[in-house]
């Protein structure tokens, strides 16, 4: 299911784009997400059912149904449901995306690989597996996930709003309940905001993350991604423990192939494939 929830966000719904074709589901793409939507809801609901009768496991769902014996009126099942789909879809898929994205940037430009090994190696060692109280020590890394996601923000498009009310942006006149889209890829790659804006270039980042109205994968203000905190957590610990670990290279010499596809989520056209290979302790770093 969440395969065919990612293939769908590859479709483009012109039905999004020009309300009056909402109406009409020419394509099947309304009836395709409805049909996913009753199933993957009859998926959820499971879940919880089976949780609420063993209350013995320490799971998030038990602890969401914990809480929703003392807070019933807001931790509804359909709360419950909707907090799990958001850490699959939103918590999972969007970070194995971001570390797909920076392992190819990173064999793509194999001094910034090297680079990030070597500060790993320094600032953590091999003597334990590196932890999330060695993400301060890691300034280096810090600048590649932020210039990863500068390049491939994991939604392009970041979340559609809608207008609560008409008002002007930047001469546009924008009515009451149009939808609204930030399109941070044009944004991240734009010359006149970035210096060399199409090669990765992690130093840029060197003196922190800087003014956030020019990089904004994770969105702004109110409507911000809820998630970005536990993203940075995850990509921060995945990537180092990684490097920490093996080392990489391309298959057979070759550029990675960095073609996205043009949809909702920034996916890469063509998986990465790439060697890996243990360092020396990873062993006992791993016993």
């Amino acid at each position: 299911m969440m395969q065919e929830f990612s293939e769908c966000t590859r479709v483009t719904n012109l039905g999004d784009l020009f309300p009056i074709l909402q109406c009409v589901d020419y394509d099947g793409f309304k009836n395709r997400m409805t049909q996913l939507g009753k199933r993957m809801d009859a998926f959820w609901q499971g879940l919880i059912d089976e949780h609420r009768v063993d209350k013995d496991r320490n799971t998030m769902v038990s602890h969401l149904l914990a809480l929703q014996e003392s807070e019933p009126e807001y931790y509804t099942d359909e709360i419950i449901k909707g907090i799990i789909l958001m850490m699959l879809v939103a918590g999972t898929k969007t970070s194995a995306m971001s570390l797909e994205w920076a392992f190819s940037n990173m064999l793509n430009n194999p001094h910034v690989l090297k680079k990030g090994m070597d500060e790993v190696d320094t600032q953590v060692g091999q003597d334990r597996l590196l932890d999330e109280p060695d993400f301060s020590n890691l300034h280096y890394i810090q600048c590649i996930i932020y210039e990863n996601l500068r390049l491939c923000p994991p939604a392009p498009l970041l979340v559609p709003h809608v207008a609560s009310e008409r008002c002007s942006l930047g001469g546009y006149d924008i009515p009451s309940g149009a939808m609204v889209l930030v399109n941070a890829w044009s944004i991240h790659r734009n010359p006149d905001v970035w210096e060399d804006p199409l090669s990765c270039k992690p130093e840029r980042f060197q003196n922190g993350r800087g003014d956030s109205y020019k990089l904004m994968p994770f969105g702004l203000g109110r409507r911000g991604c809820p998630g970005e905190a536990m993203a940075l957590r995850v990509i921060n610990l995945v990537m180092g423990q990684l490097l920490q670990c093996f080392e990489f290279t391309t298959v057979d010499g070759k550029e990675i192939d960095m073609t996205e596809t043009a949809a909702t989520l920034m996916v890469k056209i063509t998986p990465l494939e790439l060697m890996c290979k243990a360092r020396p302790n990873t062993h006992n770093l791993l016993a």
